[in-house]
């Protein structure tokens, strides 16, 4: 039996204990980065609810993966604390979430600016995506297990699917 870390909004959480799997539900705008390490077989994945952290520095202390500019190097020392080699460039990143679920007349656009907030910061690392499942109009929830790397994307709309 998998021992599951469940990522709430703004957490994240990096693992290479066999067995264990990382899960966030519900990704409407939200966006989650997937760090894999294929040679450690490590795996990290942050929950990013907003771009910039600009608007509420003071969230930072408690969920640094709240937002996008503090979430991914939150993730990427998450992963050097649990022995990712690959650091930040030998690493395989996967996207998902960036929908727009909750605004119909586009007037925020939080899904597509958390995009490409999260592609800023991660081509700052030098990394970009291995593959994205990013955008349209649909809730995802996903999964990353240490043992395979392999990420899942589950909706209710849609069913499941490997990223």
């Amino acid at each position: 039996m998998a021992d599951t870390i469940v990522i709430g909004v703004g957490e994240l959480a990096a693992s290479r204990t066999p067995g264990t799997v990382l899960k966030t539900f519900a990704l409407g705008s939200c966006v989650a980065v997937v760090l894999l390490d294929p040679r450690t077989r490590s795996v990290g994945m942050v929950h990013v609810a907003l771009p910039s952290s600009d608007i509420s520095p003071e969230r930072v202390q408690d969920r640094p993966g709240y937002f996008a500019d503090t979430g991914i190097p939150a993730l990427v020392q998450a992963m050097r604390g649990v022995g990712a080699a690959g650091l930040p460039a030998g690493l395989i990143v996967k996207l998902a979430g960036g929908a727009n679920v909750l605004d119909p007349n586009n007037t925020f656009n939080i899904g597509k600016r958390n995009i490409l907030a999260v592609k800023k910061i991660l081509w700052g690392f030098g990394m970009g995506p291995r593959a994205e499942d990013v955008g349209g109009h649909i809730s995802r929830t996903v999964s990353v297990a240490v043992d395979t790397g392999a990420v899942i994307l589950s909706s209710h709309a849609k069913g499941e699917w490997r990223l």
